[in-house]
């Protein structure tokens, strides 16, 4: 079975971390039997990852390095987390197969994601990044064209524009490590974005930020994969979440998740968009399903033990 396993940012820092390389690696390495299992068991295996704390940390690098060396456009920070973690996730999963004894191959690819400039999400940003500002650091910032929102009395951040991604650059180069039996890291923090140029001969970089989950569907809908799992905070997915009493899912339709979807059950900024991904790959092929699950309950969540499908 081929299979895309998303991999939350939060994923590889923890409450109470401070995010070091040394943090990511080892919360790695405590995250990987599950996925080392899977290719033990012979399934062809896809990751993609978030990307929102280490690109968070990259900013704040260029804010209080800027009077020092030219600061890197949020494209650019989006390329580099992608590499840095894709580095660390292959070389860790990498080290947990040759201690099961597995000498499956690894491989990370570095993906572009074509996104259109005029999507709506450009006229009006919504993804928090980077750090806080008080008021009169936001009104210079303002000034040179960032986008920035007061956020919860805590002070302003940048908001950047979330587009819908709409194709995979070179899928061929995906398709090809896979045939050659690489489980292959892809798509970390929801691809770089990208847009065609107005001659239609090449490509240029624009500062966005794809949601991961959207990009991870589009990913597995690419390489015609079988099953998506998204790893996230909670083992099971909820309605009424916040309540005393919530009611944990074992399976949803598709038809059931857009409707706790439009009664907002599930908030933009948290399942939301694992929801709506979720029904974007199910709800035209009854073949098709996308667990939703903690990283630590993989396992049980493949034996049916334990997760929320998601079908048809």
């Amino acid at each position: 079975m081929k299979i895309v396993i998303a991999l939350g940012g939060n994923a590889l820092i923890k409450p109470g971390d401070k995010g070091t390389v040394e943090d990511q690696e080892r919360n790695i390495r405590a995250s990987m039997d599950g996925i080392v299992q899977l290719i033990k068991e012979g399934h062809q295996v896809v990751i993609t990852h978030g990307n929102g704390p280490q690109a968070g940390a990259r900013l704040i690098r260029n804010e209080m390095a800027e009077t020092e060396v030219y600061p890197d456009p949020l494209v650019v920070c989006v390329a580099d987390t992608q590499g840095s973690m894709g580095y660390m996730i292959e070389q860790g999963l990498m080290n947990c197969l040759s201690k099961a004894g597995s000498r499956a191959k690894v491989a990370t690819l570095v993906t572009q994601i074509e996104v259109n400039p005029l999507d709506p999400a450009f006229k009006k940003p919504t993804k928090p990044v980077g750090p806080f500002y008080n008021q009169q650091k936001a009104l210079m910032k303002m000034k040179n064209g960032w986008k920035m929102v007061e956020d919860s009395g805590r002070g302003y951040r940048r908001v950047v524009p979330s587009p819908m991604p709409l194709r995979v650059l070179n899928p061929e180069a995906m398709n090809t490590l896979i045939d050659a039996g690489f489980t292959v890291i892809t798509g970390g923090g929801g691809g770089i974005p990208v847009y065609r140029s107005k001659d239609k001969t090449g490509y240029q970089g624009i500062d966005a930020v794809i949601d991961k989950d959207l990009a991870s569907v589009m990913i597995a809908q690419t390489i015609d994969a079988d099953m998506v799992v998204i790893l996230t905070g909670v083992e099971k997915v909820a309605v009424n979440f916040k309540s005393d009493k919530p009611t944990w899912l074992d399976q949803m339709t598709s038809a059931e998740a857009e409707k706790y979807l439009a009664q907002g059950e599930f908030p933009a900024g948290s399942m939301g968009p694992k929801i709506k991904a979720a029904i974007d790959f199910v709800k035209n092929d009854r073949k098709k399903v996308v667990i939703i699950t903690s990283e630590d309950k993989l396992t049980e969540a493949m034996e049916g033990k334990t997760g929320t499908r998601i079908v048809h």
